[in-house]
């Protein structure tokens, strides 16, 4: 059989990336030009400048990720990118140059779901034994995927309001943070003490879907209360007791999941997933039921990276999933749609 060499393109957000992946777990190159230092004046992603920054740095993070490869577009099997979800006119400017480099080199083009690729990230760390359950968190996204096999996804939960990435950057900027809060809500949270009881939303009995709103408003409503009283809250305990209340529902509700569809594996995916609490939370979780295998990627792997994009398409093609050179990007794209 011969080797599967995929080109993989990510342009959903804010971060143009390239990579290209052998056989769909090794990573032959990873090229990530981020516009956090562009956006984070505005304090969050504004879509026009994104797509703007997109249209300058594509062709140069595509041809520095075949340089890190040593390949020629002739050595490529395919070309795989993300159509959806995301930005319109984000998703616009890497289905574009996929296309053309799928038609200027006769290749295949691969769609790829952004969720799915970030999947498909813990497989570049270690092999997927299914069935699996997959967390997924994200900025947009807060999610429970159930797997029975590779390129298969059941969401059996997902965000109703807030996705908890949302309310991380909205209770940041409450706190004064810099964009994006994610990482600065974290850090803090580990200097202070989770003295606040802030609500935990469990949602109807036997549910897996997540909602963020009630708590970002109940800490929103905590600030506001405390500077009309002229009292004084400390950052670090908000912050902490903010992320106690988000870990604890994410985590909680993973474990019955795993519990009831008697999982082999737990993967957690997605930007969120840098997280330390969360990490270190489901690490304990998870070990404490002894038979299920947690799978956590490196920090660079949890954000927007084509290596994850590559790793999906490298299924999706052996799936025979294809696109033709009417693809277009889909910012509402339904996972459950690329099932086969």
């Amino acid at each position: 059989m011969n080797d599967l060499y995929i080109l993989g393109i990510e342009t959903s957000c804010d971060e143009t990336a390239a990579a290209v992946v052998k056989n769909g777990t090794q990573i032959l190159s990873n090229v990530v030009a981020s516009q956090i230092e562009v956006h984070k004046r505005y304090g969050g992603v504004v879509p026009e400048i994104a797509s703007r920054q997109h249209v300058e740095q594509i062709t140069i993070v595509i041809e520095e990720a075949m340089r890190q490869a040593e390949l020629n577009f002739s050595d490529l099997t395919g070309v795989a990118v993300t159509q959806g979800p995301g930005l319109v006119g984000a998703l616009l400017i890497g289905v574009e140059a996929a296309k053309t480099l799928a038609f200027a080199h006769s290749l295949p083009l691969i769609p790829v779901h952004h969720i799915a690729g970030h999947i498909y990230a813990n497989r570049l760390v270690k092999e997927m034994t299914f069935p699996l359950l997959a967390l997924v968190v994200s900025g947009g996204h807060t999610e429970l995927v159930y797997m029975k096999e590779h390129g298969h996804f059941k969401v059996i939960g997902e965000t109703r309001d807030d996705a908890a990435g949302e309310a991380y950057d909205k209770v940041a900027r409450v706190l004064s943070m810099p964009y994006p809060g994610g990482p600065h809500i974290d850090r803090l949270a580990h200097e202070g003490e989770a003295n606040i009881d802030f609500p935990r939303a469990w949602l109807e009995e036997g549910s897996y879907d997540f909602s963020f709103s009630g708590l970002k408003s109940a800490v929103i409503n905590t600030v506001h209360n405390a500077e009309q009283r002229g009292e004084t809250i400390e950052p670090a305990d908000l912050a902490a007791s903010f992320q106690t209340s988000v870990v604890e529902v994410l985590v909680e509700k993973t474990v019955r999941a795993v519990q009831e569809y008697q999982v082999n594996q737990v993967i957690l995916a997605g930007g969120v997933a840098a997280n330390k609490g969360l990490r270190n939370h489901l690490t304990e979780r998870i070990a404490e039921l002894g038979n299920v295998d947690l799978v956590i990627p490196p920090m660079n792997l949890c954000t927007d990276n084509a290596a994850m994009i590559a790793a999906c398409g490298s299924v999706f093609f052996e799936k025979g999933i294809r696109a033709d050179l009417s693809l277009n990007a889909n910012p509402g794209l339904d996972l459950e749609s690329f099932n086969r």
